[in-house]
C-alpha cells in the first residue's frame, strides 16, 4: 500500500497557524479587545430583530414555488373576489372565526338545553364591536344580508324546534351540513339525522376591511378566551389568524430558556476541564469558552440582521446547537495545550497549539459549515434562514476561537506560567506530584514536561479497549447492530410526511384543541376542490367537446376521495339542462353565449365563469370530497387530483385544466419532501465523501465512512418517525445536518484505526479509542446539553429539533464507541495489509497531515498524539 502525501495544503495552512498562534500569545489583549468589539458592533444589528422576524406561515413553511401557488395565481386572476360571498368558492382560507361546539360528556348536541347556549353564544359573537364596527359592518354578505350558519336558519334560532325538526345529512333542502354537523348517526336507510356530537358555526368577514378584521377578531379571542363554561356544552374556537398569532408567541416561548442552556454549558464545560490542581485546572478557560460562542451568536445574527435577512422561527433555535458546537472548539484548543511543555514561553506553547489545532478546526468546521449551507437548496424559506443563521454563527465560532478564546488561552497560561491560583491569582507553592490541592498547584510530569493525562483516557486502554476485543462482545455488539438496523428500516417504512398546522401551535392552545375536534368530528368530508378549464380555445357548445369534459368530471368522480354521493358542482350540466327546459340549441355557439350572460346572473353561477367580449376565457366547477382525515390522506387526494387533470388533458379533445383549493398551498409539502430530502443528503454525502477522500486518503477507511453515514442517516430517520416525528421542513435539515456529524465521527475513528502502529487488529482498536474516547464523550454530552432544554420547551417545533439532534449525537457517539471499532478488527486484510508494507505507514513520528497537519520530529515538543486526544467537533 503506497504511502500518500496529503500535505500539500494542511503542511502550510499549519504552518500558518502556528504564526498566528505566536502573535496571540504575544499580544492577547488586542486579539481580546478586538473581537469584543466585533462582536459589539456586530451585535447592533439586533434592533432590527422584530422588523426581520419572518413568522408568515404560507411563507415560511410551504415550498416557495409550489404549484398550487401558481395555481391560486390562475384562480385569483379569472375568479376575481365577487361582492357576493361564497365560502368554497373563496381564493383564500377567507377571515372568518368558529366555533365546534359540544356537549360536556360527549352527549348529543341535538337538544333544546345545547341549542339554548348555543343560540346564546351567537348572539354574544354578532354583539362584539370594536369602537364603531359592528359584526353587521364587517361581516362577508351574500345578497344585502350577513353569511349565515344553515344549522340555525335550519330552526329559524328557535331551540325548540332543534327537536321536532327532520334535519337530513349532509344535504339538507339544498343546504350542505357536512361541515356544520358533526359526529352524525343516522336512521336506518334513511337520510334523517337522529343524533350528532358537535355543530360548528362560521362567522366570515368581509376580506377587504383588513384593519376593522383584525380588531374584530381580537375581540372574539378576548371573549371566548375569558367566557365561562357554558351549562349544557363545551366550546372550541378558532379564527384565520389563530395559527398565526401562535406561532409568533411560540418563538417568544425559548427565550427563557437561554440562560439555563448557557448556565447548563458553563457548568459541564467547567466540569469537563477542571481538575484538582488549582493552577493546572482550566475553569475561567472554560468560562471563556462559552462566553466566545456567545459572542459568535450576537455577531452572526447582528451581521445578517444588518443585511436584511429574515429571522424565521426556526432560526431561534439555532443557537442551542452552535453553544454545543462551539465549545467543541474550545475542547480541542484545551487538550492540544496540554500536551505542550510546561515550561515553555507562553507564545511558544500557544504557536504549538495552535499548529496541532487550528487545522482539525478547520476541517471539522468546514463539514458542518458545507452541511448547513447545502440546507440553502431546499423549497422551504425556514429551512433557508435557519441554515444560513446556523453556518454564519459557525463560521463566526471559528473566528473567535483563534482570536478571542485564543487571547483567553494565553492570559491563562501567564497565570500557570506564574504558578499561580486559579480563583485568587497569588502564588502558590508549587506541587510535587499530581496531587495538587486548594493551596499547591502546578504539577506536571518531570519526564515528559507537560501536564499529566486526564484518568478517563487510562481507562479506555485499559479497560474498555480489551473488553470490546473480546469475542463474545464482538457477537453480541454485532447482534445489538442487527437488531438497531432492524428497527431503524421498520422505522423508515412507518414515517408520515408533512408539518401538521396544529403543531405550530403550544401545547395546551386553544388552537390545538380546535383542531382535534375538527378531526374528530369533521374528517367525513374534504374540501370541495375547484377544477378550473384555463383553456380559451375551449369550446363548451361542441357536443365532442363536453363529452370530453363530461367524461374527466367523471374520472375525478370515481376517485376513491371524491365518492361522496354528491353531484359536481357545475354551471355547466345547469345551463345545460336550462336550455333544454327553455328549448333553446345550446350546440350552437351564437345561442350558447347569448344566454350565457342571463343564465349566469339568475342561477348564481355568475362567479364560476369568467366571460368577457363574448369569450370564455376561463370556467370552474367543483368536486366535494370525502374522509379526508390523515396527512397521507391528503396527500393522495392531491396526487390523485393533479394526476387525473394531466390524464384530462391527454383525451382525444384535451381538457386543459387545473385543480385547486386553499388547503393545497399547504399540502404541496408533501409533493416536494421526500425529493428535496434525498437530494440534500445525495449532495451533502457526496461533498463529505471528496472531504474524507481528500483527508484520509485510504479507501477502506472511506468505505466506512461511507457506510457509518448511511447507518446513521437510517437509525435516525427510522427512530425519528417512531418518536412521533414526522418529516417535514423542520426534520428535514437535522437529516441533512446528521451527516456532517456522523463523518466528524466515523472518519476520525477510521483514521485512527488505520494509522495505529499496533501490530494487531484488536490492538488498533484499542489505541483509536485511547485517543478518541473521551473527546467523543466531551463532545456528545456537550452538544446535548446544548439542546437539551428544548426538551421542555411547549412547541413541537423545538421539541422536534431536539429529538433529531439527540438521536443525531447518541447514534454518532454509539458508532464511534462501539459499532466502528469492533467492525474494523473484522478487517484481516486492512491489518496485513498494513503490516506487509510497515514501512510504508506514517510512523507515530511521521504521520500524514490529517492527523498531525505537519511533521513533527522526535525532537519538537509538539505531541503528534495531540490531534486524536483532540475534541471530536460534533
Amino acid at each position: 500500500m503506497a504511502k500518500c502525501k496529503t500535505d500539500c495544503i494542511e503542511r502550510p495552512l499549519s504552518l500558518a497557524f502556528e504564526k498566528l498562534g505566536g502573535v496571540v500569545g504575544r499580544y492577547p489583549f488586542v486579539f481580546l479587545l478586538s473581537a469584543i468589539c466585533v462582536a459589539a458592533s456586530l451585535g447592533g444589528g439586533f434592533i432590527f430583530l422584530q422588523e426581520r422576524k419572518a413568522n408568515d406561515i404560507e411563507d415560511q413553511f410551504t415550498p416557495v414555488n409550489g404549484p398550487a401557488k401558481l395555481e391560486r395565481a390562475i384562480v385569483a386572476k379569472n375568479f376575481p373576489q365577487s361582492e357576493e360571498f361564497s365560502q368554497f368558492r373563496l381564493v383564500s382560507e377567507g377571515t372568518y372565526a368558529s366555533l365546534i361546539i359540544t356537549g360536556l360528556h360527549g352527549e348529543n348536541i341535538l337538544t333544546e338545553a345545547a341549542f339554548n347556549d348555543i343560540i346564546e353564544l351567537d348572539r354574544r359573537v354578532k354583539s362584539i364591536s370594536t369602537g364603531l364596527n359592528t359584526f353587521d359592518k364587517l361581516c362577508a354578505k351574500t345578497k344585502g344580508r350577513c353569511m349565515s350558519n344553515a344549522v340555525l336558519d335550519i330552526i329559524n334560532y328557535n331551540a325548540i324546534e332543534i327537536v321536532s325538526s327532520n334535519i337530513k345529512y349532509p344535504m339538507n333542502n339544498g343546504m350542505f351540513l357536512g361541515t356544520t354537523i358533526g359526529g352524525v348517526e343516522l336512521k336506518p336507510n334513511s337520510s334523517e339525522i337522529t343524533s350528532a356530537k358537535a355543530v360548528r358555526l362560521f362567522y366570515f368577514l368581509d376580506e377587504k376591511k383588513t384593519k376593522e378584521n383584525s380588531d374584530w377578531l381580537d375581540g372574539f379571542l378576548k371573549l371566548l378566551s375569558n367566557a365561562t363554561e357554558q351549562k349544557t356544552v363545551h366550546v372550541s374556537y378558532f379564527t384565520s389568524v389563530s395559527r398565526q398569532n401562535e406561532l409568533e408567541t411560540n418563538s417568544d416561548s425559548i427565550i427563557p430558556l437561554f440562560s439555563v442552556t448557557y448556565s447548563l454549558a458553563i457548568t459541564i464545560s467547567i466540569l469537563s476541564c477542571s481538575r484538582l490542581d488549582s493552577v493546572r485546572t482550566k475553569v475561567w478557560v472554560a468560562t471563556f469558552g462559552v462566553v466566545s460562542a456567545g459572542m459568535a451568536v450576537l455577531a452572526s445574527f447582528g451581521l445578517l440582521l444588518f443585511c436584511g435577512m429574515p429571522f424565521a422561527m426556526t432560526v431561534a433555535s439555532a443557537p442551542f446547537l452552535i453553544l454545543g458546537i462551539g465549545v467543541d472548539d474550545m475542547f480541542i484548543m484545551i487538550s492540544c495545550w496540554q500536551k505542550t511543555e510546561v515550561n515553555k514561553a507562553v507564545e511558544v506553547r500557544l504557536a504549538e497549539t495552535y499548529k496541532e489545532a487550528g487545522v482539525s478546526i478547520t476541517i471539522t468546521t468546514l463539514t458542518d459549515v458545507m452541511a448547513f449551507y447545502i440546507g440553502l437548496m431546499t423549497p422551504f424559506r425556514s429551512v433557508q434562514s435557519f441554515c444560513m443563521y446556523t453556518s454564519t454563527a459557525l463560521l463566526f465560532c471559528y473566528i473567535f476561537n483563534i482570536t478571542f478564546f485564543g487571547a483567553c488561552l494565553a492570559l491563562n497560561g501567564r497565570r500557570e506560567k506564574g504558578n499561580r491560583h486559579w480563583l485568587t491569582c497569588m502564588k502558590v507553592p508549587e506541587a510535587t506530584g499530581d496531587d495538587g490541592g486548594c493551596c499547591v498547584g502546578g504539577a506536571y510530569d518531570k519526564i515528559t514536561q507537560k501536564e499529566f493525562e486526564m484518568p478517563v483516557d487510562s481507562f479506555f486502554k485499559k479497560y474498555y479497549g480489551p473488553f470490546l476485543a473480546r469475542a463474545w462482545v464482538k457477537t453480541l455488539v454485532c447482534v445489538i447492530y442487527a437488531g438497531y438496523l432492524a428497527v431503524s428500516i421498520y422505522g423508515c417504512f412507518q414515517m408520515q410526511e408533512g408539518l401538521d398546522l396544529k403543531h405550530l401551535a403550544a401545547d395546551g392552545s386553544y388552537v390545538g384543541s380546535y383542531y382535534d375536534k375538527e378531526d374528530e368530528f369533521f374528517s367525513s368530508y374534504g374540501p370541495s376542490v375547484m377544477l378550473v378549464i384555463k383553456d380559451e380555445e375551449f369550446q363548451y357548445w361542441n357536443p365532442t367537446a363536453r363529452e370530453s369534459l363530461d367524461l374527466c368530471l367523471e374520472n375525478f368522480q370515481n376517485l376513491t376521495m371524491a365518492r361522496s354521493g354528491i353531484p359536481p358542482v357545475s354551471w355547466l350540466s345547469a345551463y345545460m339542462q336550462f336550455g333544454q327546459r327553455a328549448g333553446v340549441n345550446l350546440d350552437n355557439e351564437m345561442q350558447f353565449k347569448s344566454y350565457l350572460t342571463a343564465f349566469l346572473n339568475q342561477s348564481g353561477f355568475s362567479q364560476d365563469v369568467n366571460f368577457t367580449n363574448s369569450q370564455i376565457h376561463a370556467s370552474r366547477m367543483f368536486i366535494p370530497t370525502v374522509n379526508i382525515r390523515t396527512a397521507i390522506d391528503e396527500k393522495n387526494m392531491l396526487n390523485a387530483f393533479r394526476d387525473t387533470a394531466e390524464k384530462c388533458g391527454k383525451l382525444q379533445t384535451p381538457v386543459d385544466l387545473i385543480v385547486y383549493h386553499a388547503a393545497f398551498i399547504y399540502f404541496d409539502q408533501y409533493a416536494v419532501i421526500i425529493s428535496n430530502t434525498i437530494q440534500n443528503i445525495v449532495v451533502a454525502t457526496c461533498a463529505m465523501l471528496v472531504i474524507s477522500l481528500l483527508l484520509i486518503p485510504n479507501p477502506l477507511c472511506s468505505l466506512w465512512v461511507t457506510i457509518s453515514i448511511a447507518s446513521v442517516i437510517v437509525g435516525v430517520a427510522g427512530f425519528m418517525a417512531l418518536w412521533d416525528v414526522s418529516l417535514d421542513s423542520v426534520s428535514m435539515i437535522n437529516l441533512v445536518i446528521c451527516i456532517g456529524f456522523s463523518v466528524d465521527f466515523s472518519a476520525h475513528i477510521c483514521y485512527a484505526f488505520v494509522s495505529s502502529e499496533k501490530s494487531s487488529a484488536n490492538e488498533k482498536a484499542t489505541d483509536a479509542l485511547t485517543k478518541l474516547g473521551y473527546p467523543i464523550i466531551q463532545g456528545a454530552v456537550s452538544t446535548i446539553a446544548g439542546v437539551v432544554v428544548l426538551s421542555t420547551a411547549k412547541s413541537y417545533i423545538f421539541r422536534t429539533f431536539f429529538k433529531i439532534m439527540f438521536l443525531v449525537i447518541l447514534f454518532g457517539a454509539v458508532h464511534g464507541l462501539v459499532f466502528i471499532p469492533v467492525f474494523l478488527t473484522f478487517l484481516s486484510t486492512c491489518s496485513s495489509s498494513q503490516e506487509k508494507n510497515k514501512t510504508n505507514l506514517p510512523t507515530q513520528n511521521d504521520m500524514t497531515a490529517f492527523t498531525q497537519h505537519s511533521l513533527v520530529s522526535q525532537n519538537e515538543s509538539a505531541d503528534p498524539d495531540c490531534y486524536f486526544s483532540e475534541k471530536i467537533h460534533l
